[in-house]
């Protein structure tokens, strides 16, 4: 007997929804529709966070918490995605974390190719200033654009749907699914009266995946959820393969090099919580671009450089793509990965409702990871419920 399969609408395509909505729908029993604002192929927004990413896969969360094993089982997907059909979203590259300070041991990066402490004595370390000890391992980075929009085309391939809306509340999805996004064609009899081809059909469940949006969603409005901006530099440097950090946890400042298979290399960067500004500060680039060269001033090699053995802010300008800033979706308590429900108005029906948001900086490094917890959420809840 061929069961039915159940219609599931997950709101939000960034990368945590895509990735949601790829793997419920991957599975076969269901027909998920996301319902989005804002689709990978726009142009960058404020709203949408995953744009803006740099983005690496390196993880700091400790060990001992829930979300270890799902950032784990993420860097072992994308490992072999840049190995098979999405090898063109992927550069792997050696890359080496410094501290200024101690850090948690075990490390939560020991599970990582090639891993291997640097004590304070190690060459690497002393040539970096401030840096007390390091870790070294393989990983990879994200061609973001790329990236997004291949988990799309999958997500579409396996038959999922996406539509173009502005959610307001979710009791509108839990009454209506996605009807009020739908094309007029869909919407109207063929005669073109304002009148429904079919009554509006309710989904089986739904997935909030809108990241910071979930502080001003009616139904979720989760006053935890608050932005933490982050301003980086973005230029043309093909000849970096390989990628370091400088964590300085005391002054909560991080200094970076995130290059991407394309050539173009991300310096960063910042961390500010509740700041709402969205355009880049001419100052907070100069102070990244000067923090890069005393950290990493191989970026710039010397034929490039006016002065062979220093290299300068001047070296570096013509370089620049473009400055980026974005709002990582923060949220006190960290990451909301739950099962909830909500009252289909005007009836006595009972919706689940999963949620995955609140990754702050780690959307990328948990994403696989959170989908399979999401699948798992919904599937319990479904059972529960139906």
């Amino acid at each position: 007997m061929v069961t039915e399969k159940k219609d599931i609408v997950v709101l939000g395509a960034g990368v945590i929804g895509l990735t949601t909505a790829l793997k419920i729908q991957e599975t076969g029993r269901y027909n998920v529709t996301i319902i989005a604002e804002i689709l990978p192929s726009d142009p960058k927004n404020i709203k949408y966070a995953s744009q803006w990413a740099g983005a690496h896969h390196v993880s700091f969360t400790k060990r001992d918490h829930f979300q270890h094993p799902l950032d784990k089982e993420t860097f072992e997907e994308m490992w072999r995605l840049s190995q098979n059909e999405a090898s063109a979203c992927f550069l792997q590259l050696p890359q080496t974390e410094f501290f200024t300070g101690e850090r948690e041991q075990p490390s939560s990066l020991e599970h990582m190719p090639n891993f291997r402490h640097l004590t304070t004595d190690s060459e690497e370390v002393i040539g970096i200033p401030g840096a007390v000890h390091g870790e070294a391992f393989t990983t990879v980075t994200i061609d973001v654009p790329s990236y997004l929009n291949y988990l799309l085309s999958r997500f579409l391939g396996s038959g999922g749907r996406i539509v173009r809306g502005s959610v307001q509340h979710i009791s509108q999805i839990a009454e209506s699914g996605a009807h009020a996004f739908l094309p007029p064609a869909e919407r109207f009899s063929s005669d073109g009266f304002p009148r429904p081809q079919k009554k509006p059909k309710a989904p089986a469940a739904i997935v909030v995946c809108v990241g910071l949006g979930a502080r001003f969603l009616g139904g979720v409005e989760d006053a935890d959820v608050y932005p933490i901006r982050g301003q980086t530099v973005l230029i043309n440097a093909p000849w970096i393969r390989w990628g370091k950090t400088l964590s300085n946890l005391a002054a909560m400042e991080w200094t970076y090099v995130i290059p991407r298979r394309t050539g173009i290399v991300i310096l960063g960067g910042t961390l500010e919580p509740n700041d709402w500004n969205a355009t880049p500060r001419p100052e907070t680039t100069r102070d990244i671009i000067e923090r890069n060269l005393k950290f990493a001033p191989e970026i710039i090699p010397a034929h490039l450089r006016k002065d062979a053995e220093k290299p300068t802010l001047d070296d570096v300008l013509p370089l620049v793509v473009e400055e980026g800033c974005g709002f990582r979706p923060g949220r006190k308590g960290g990451l909301r990965l739950q099962a909830g429900s909500i009252q289909a108005p005007n009836t006595d029906r009972t919706i689940p409702v999963v949620y995955n948001y609140g990754h702050a900086g780690a959307g990328y490094i948990s994403s696989f990871g959170s989908a399979r917890v999401s699948l798992e959420l919904l599937e319990k809840a479904l059972q529960e419920w139906s």
